[in-house]
């Protein structure tokens, strides 16, 4: 019994050896770095990427490498990327409608009806367009470099009064919705307001806005949208919108090799994070939508008009309003080669 207990004792202490050296192995050492992160709200399925590779950071350099995350205390939403600019902090969220100006390549994932709609789609074709010349230029303006897309999934709308059944029951309703979403919403007839995420519920609830577009169903839930409306849409998907998480140039130009590696090997974890905190927020919110609001859908042949009509148009629109600025053509020609390359990979 002895001989046999020994010989479990020291195959215990080989395999907890091993389990410590594979974990010594996954360590990364440097110097301490602390960055700030700018975003707003609250954590939830959107911030669910950036709260997990703060977490990896500082666990695999030992707490060497901290990521502190504030919610809306070192920016407003649509100033994140000046803080960028000026170094106020070193890495942020921005969302792309909230400032068409400042990012228009960028604007290009507020299009409607673009063929992202699969994750892995989404995530690859994202990355790939990041990378292109033209929009990591754009983001050099703003002393930014693009980390991570922000994959938000499916807009959808909810709101209160009157719910839209057919497409041309969209005109004349004050629908919150930005980029090319907004355009489409436009084209419906709809009176389009850009507000703030955190100022939806206020505005919805005193009826200076009959609608909100949102990523669905998280963000809707995250706002507590839901709770001033008493309808919502499922299968409208009229597009998406972007809130890629970026990096000051020069913070990110002073790590060490090692912690910029560990930042890109933690970024496939980050987007499986954030995708299936996306699907949890589903599965949480749809039944109680469907308990307490009217949930409106259309018939594919209405999905096919809305998508003649104001899908391919505002994507033209969008390269025509940019010629001259950004190389629009080349940008959508780029981001459709790479979803279809990836969708049928």
């Amino acid at each position: 019994m002895i001989h046999q207990f020994l010989k479990g004792a020291v195959a215990f202490g080989v395999a907890a050896g091993l389990a410590g050296a594979a974990t010594a192995a996954n360590m990364v050492d440097g110097p301490s770095v602390t960055w700030n992160h700018a975003t707003w709200g609250k954590p939830r399925a959107f911030t669910a990427g950036v709260e997990y590779v703060a977490k990896h950071l500082e666990e695999r350099t030992g707490g060497k490498f901290k990521i502190v995350i504030s919610y809306g205390g070192l920016s407003n939403e649509k100033e994140t990327l000046d803080g960028i600019q000026i170094g106020a902090f070193e890495s942020a969220n921005f969302c792309n409608f909230y400032h068409p100006d400042k990012n228009p390549t960028a604007m290009i994932f507020s299009l409607p009806f673009l063929p992202i709609g699969d994750w892995n789609v989404r995530i690859k074709a994202s990355d790939a367009y990041y990378q292109h010349p033209a929009v990591a230029a754009d983001m050099k303006r703003w002393n930014a470099m693009v980390y991570m897309a922000g994959i938000l999934p499916q807009y959808e709308f909810l709101g209160r009064g009157k719910a839209p059944k057919k497409l041309e029951d969209w005109k004349g309703l004050r629908v919150r919705a930005g980029g090319g979403i907004g355009t489409a919403m436009e084209m419906l007839g709809a009176t389009l307001t850009t507000v703030p995420a955190t100022e939806v519920y206020t505005v919805m609830e005193r009826g200076a806005v009959d609608a909100a577009s949102f990523p669905y169903t998280y963000a809707h839930a995250a706002y507590k949208v839901h709770e001033v409306s008493n309808w919502f849409t499922s299968n409208f998907q009229p597009g998406t919108a972007d809130c890629p998480m970026v990096f000051n140039l020069d913070a990110y130009n002073a790590l060490p090799q090692q912690y910029k590696d560990l930042l890109a090997d933690l970024k496939d974890g980050a987007y499986t994070t954030m995708k299936d905190a996306y699907l949890a927020a589903d599965e949480k919110n749809l039944p109680i939508f469907r308990a307490k609001l009217q949930e409106v859908t259309f018939t594919e042949a209405e999905l096919d008009e809305f998508r003649t009509a104001v899908g391919k148009p505002v994507w033209d629109k969008w390269v025509a309003d940019n010629a001259g600025t950004i190389p629009a053509q080349e940008l959508l020609d780029f981001l459709l080669a790479e979803a279809k390359k990836v969708a049928g990979s």
